[in-house]
């Protein structure tokens, strides 16, 4: 019977496990992820003599656990956090077993089971710290090597060339792999919460430090050898060396603390433990909880309008002319988009501000409002680089406070050309605005729960900064001027006019 609830569940949330196994499949950062289902069951194959030694015997009350967990399920459903939905979904699975044989057979399984939340594709929010500690590191130890740096944002120039760290140099992947085989290995050779505890905190630490210094010493390398050696690729397979052999001094320095594994003789109790009839409510109650989150997704998606949305020009008092440049965010798949210009006076160079809408209705895992896809610049950007980001309040004419998120863009590290973009975005959830990611999937969830639909709003604004704050004062003065038609236009396409 829970074999045949857990191959249940997999069908019924069938999209959130599709969308995993995509991400797997496609992520070079999550690859490892293909493993964790395999070695899982391995786990458990070995703990089978302890697991069959217990008595059986349902624990209804844990339904409840997993009527939550569905509930949470569903909110990170209907506010797009594909995490939340598929971090609940294996604790689904995971509860389902001691729901339906106890606690006392699954406590010699726990971590086998626990071990299947590696399987969950989190992780990527720690890139931009990670990315910015290792630009911190690198250009203080160049320093302190004696090997002046010039920084900007994530790049840097020395004398010797200009290097940038992006997404691959962030080390993100060397920490979630070190953490999963870090906890496998704490596991498989240490009998002590306290030993096992230690090595997993050592590996969290190590494969950053580690990063670290692979940064500085493939730049280092790349200096003293004008550039022939890791440039290119080849900085990317040294890393990965240096990881390699640093996870194995890891694992060598560990093993010789290792703790003699107990013989299975002396871990079982007795024979085969006890099986008592599971209660016929049991499987019916759990079928419900199962069932209930999944149909009241599909009844919420049911109201929700199927009209492509036309995203129309506001009436702005502004003059319309061309933007400011050709730059434009990234933003993935959105429903409709605008781009256009605008000006305060019509006197030939007056300074203008490009306004980009992005509209989005029916939001997925390839296409939502907030998304860390949706960048102002990549960092792999050959015309653009963020050099800073920022909030800023704006008093509205209305007497309310507006708070937007800024940022900076400036041409790469060693061009010639110094022009400088100042940006300001802001998200609109259905009437409401607000310049967190937080608070946006806060208001989406919520709106899509009270059945007013998923529909949402990016609005980026830049203009060309001339001298020190008149960019800001420009791209102020336009919002509290044109926010007001902005407002009336996204309204008019939420709802269908």
């Amino acid at each position: 019977m829970l074999a045949v609830f857990i191959v249940a569940t997999l069908l019924l949330y069938r999209d959130t496990a599709t969308a995993m196994v995509d991400i797997w499949l496609r992520s070079d950062t999550f690859a490892h992820c293909l493993l964790v289902p395999p070695i899982s069951a391995w786990l458990i194959w070995r703990r089978r003599a302890d697991f069959t030694a217990q008595p059986l015997a349902a624990a209804p009350w844990l339904l409840l656990p997993m009527a939550m967990t569905g509930l949470f399920w569903l909110l990170g459903n209907l506010a797009t956090v594909n995490a939340v939905s598929q971090f609940m979904l294996v604790t689904l699975i995971v509860l389902l077993v001691p729901a339906f044989v106890g606690w006392q057979a699954t406590r010699p399984i726990l971590f086998p089971l626990g071990f299947l939340y590696f399987a969950v594709p989190i992780g990527e929010f720690l890139m931009p710290w990670l990315m910015e500690s290792t630009a911190d590191f690198t250009v203080s130890a160049l320093v302190l090597t004696g090997i002046p740096v010039y920084r900007e944002g994530h790049q840097f120039i020395i004398p010797s060339g200009a290097w940038s760290v992006v997404e691959a140099c962030s080390g993100v992947r060397y920490l979630i792999a070190s953490l999963m085989v870090g906890a496998l290995f704490a596991y498989l050779n240490y009998r002590s919460m306290r030993r096992r505890w230690m090595f997993m905190a050592v590996a969290l630490v190590v494969p950053i430090v580690a990063n670290w210094v692979r940064a500085y010493l493939i730049v280092l390398l790349g200096h003293v050898s004008n550039n022939k050696l890791a440039a290119g690729a080849d900085h990317l397979i040294y890393g990965w060396v240096f990881f390699g052999v640093v996870i194995l001094l890891l694992f060598l320095i560990g093993a010789r603390w290792s703790e003699p594994e107990v013989a299975p003789a002396e871990r079982m109790t007795g024979g085969i433990g006890p099986g008592g009839r599971l209660p016929w409510p049991m499987p019916v109650a759990a079928a419900g909880v199962l069932l209930l989150p999944v149909f009241a997704l599909n009844g919420l998606l049911a109201y929700e309008s199927q009209v492509v949305p036309q995203l129309g020009e506001p009436i702005s008092r502004w003059r319309s002319v061309d933007p400011p440049t050709s730059w434009m965010p990234v933003i993935d798949k959105p429903a409709a988009q605008l781009q256009r210009g605008y000006a305060a006076t019509a006197e030939p160079g007056s300074p203008s501000v490009g306004l980009f809408i992005g509209y989005f209705r029916h939001q997925s895992a390839d296409s939502k409002l907030v998304s860390s896809n949706n960048q102002l610049v990549r960092s792999t950007d050959k015309d653009w680089a963020l050099a800073e980001v920022g909030v800023r309040r704006v008093a509205l004419d209305s007497g309310a406070d507006l708070f937007v998120r800024t940022a900076s863009l400036r041409r790469p590290v060693g061009q010639a050309d110094t022009t400088r973009l100042i940006v300001w975005q802001l998200y609109w959830v259905n009437g409401r605005y607000t310049s967190s990611d937080s608070t946006a999937k806060i208001y989406a969830a919520l709106y899509r729960l009270l059945g007013r639909g998923d529909d949402g709003a990016l609005l980026v604004l830049h203009t060309v900064e001339s001298s020190a704050g008149a960019a800001d004062a420009l791209l102020d003065e336009y919002v509290r001027d044109n926010l007001g038609a902005i407002d009336t236009e996204l309204g008019k396409v939420r709802d269908g006019l």
